[in-house]
């Protein structure tokens, strides 16, 4: 078959620039690894949970091929918008989006070979009832990977949000904050006791990580992605008529840190969790 002779992409049209800007480097990483370690052969069925959008899920259907079938869910209607627009400009043709979220899957049972998610799941509302749904619609044999990325996560911002309501004795707002890492990022041994309870076993499981690096903390809290999906979660661990004097305080500290450093460093640890089911 030559049909890929007949191509109709041009790198100076306005469709192709709009989605070439295809992976958040939030998401590269983890994704990155997640692809390392799928396993890929013809005539696969596979799912990626929280495609958002449109990664990993439209790089899983290309590497499939059209032997395969790929499915993706998610429930964020305007990312939704942008992978549909990424798959008819890639001309991907064995892809099903959902919309729907993980605690409730509507595909069959024993019918996916593959279920992937790529920093996702740790975001769901319902952790047991998601992974209870994958067991349900993956094949005996099926992989199952996830990336996510672990408490640690930006343990350097924290660290000094810590000490600074410690210092200004904020006990509730301490616990809020645990409470707020907890939501976010659950131990990683809470999920290998569910996915054993839900009959997969893990094959690997890879720890790895990676830095942002901030010229000080006001370039950080000023930064696009930081505001898009960390802020407001901060700013709800304290109350409204403190949250001025705390976060200036915060604020202060970093500074010094990254003086006496060159730059702020916030680290983002993270595991794959590669397994399959029983």
């Amino acid at each position: 078959m030559t049909n890929y002779l007949n191509t109709h992409l041009d790198a100076n049209s306005d469709e192709v620039v709009d989605v070439l800007d295809e992976l958040p480097f939030w998401s590269a990483p983890f994704g990155l690894k997640l692809l390392e370690y799928v396993k890929i052969r013809k005539n696969m069925s596979a799912l990626d949970i929280g495609f958002g959008a449109g990664f990993p899920l439209t790089e899983i259907a290309m590497r499939l091929g059209n032997s395969g079938k790929t499915y993706g869910i998610d429930c964020w209607d305007t990312a939704i918008c942008r992978a549909e627009k990424k798959i008819k400009t890639y001309d991907i043709q064995n892809t099903r989006i959902i919309r729907g979220v993980a605690e409730n899957i509507p595909l069959e049972k024993e019918t996916i070979d593959l279920i992937t998610s790529n920093n996702a799941l740790n975001n769901v509302s319902d952790l047991e009832k998601s992974i209870s749904e994958c067991s349900r619609i993956i094949k005996k044999g099926g992989q199952f990977i996830q990336t996510m990325n672990t408490q640690d996560t930006m343990i350097e911002f924290y660290q000094i949000m810590e000490n600074v309501l410690s210092t200004l004795h904020m006990q509730s707002s301490l616990v809020k904050m645990k409470e707020h890492i907890y939501k976010k990022r659950k131990p990683v041994e809470e999920y290998l006791q569910l996915l054993e309870k839900y009959d997969f076993t893990v094959n690997n499981l890879v720890s790895d990580r990676f830095e942002y690096k901030y010229a000080d903390s006001s370039t950080l809290l000023n930064s696009y992605f930081i505001r898009l999906a960390f802020l407001d979660g901060w700013k709800e661990i304290v109350p409204a008529d403190r949250l001025t004097e705390v976060l200036s305080t915060v604020e202060s500290e970093m500074n010094r840190v990254a003086d006496i450093k060159g730059c702020f460093i916030l680290s983002i640890p993270f595991v794959l969790i590669d397994c399959i089911k029983r």
